[in-house]
């Protein structure tokens, strides 16, 4: 009796392992197809869609720097400063930008940047 069942038992196994490789060469090949899709996609949607992204911005950009700045309005509410700023002369923000970036009391003039 457990000589059938070992003998059973291998011929099952060996069933088991050459169904397993079958289940995986259709899993490679499932694989392989989506990577292709993937790959074309890539290609023909989010490059293309990049490349317009970047266009957008660049012509935004050309929009937008022929403008003038916003005429300096002196609201109460706006530039409220408790504390200088612990760098420079404590007026400016870290990431201060003389052109766009208004102080306290009005813009700076062009040729002070610093």
């Amino acid at each position: 009796m457990m000589a059938a069942f070992g003998r059973l038992s291998g011929v099952l196994g060996r069933s088991l392992v050459s169904r397993g490789r079958l289940y995986s060469a259709a899993a490679d090949a499932e694989h392989g197809d989506a990577a292709r899709t993937w790959k074309i996609l890539t290609y023909v949607v989010a490059l293309p869609g990049v490349a317009v992204c970047m266009l957008n911005v660049f012509l935004k950009h050309q929009q937008h720097h022929e403008d003038e700045r916003q005429e300096f309005v002196p609201y109460d509410h706006l530039r409220f400063r408790t504390k200088k700023f612990p760098w420079g002369d404590g007026t400016k923000s870290l990431f201060h930008n003389a052109h766009v970036n208004a102080l306290p009391d009005g813009y700076e003039e062009h040729g002070h940047d610093h």
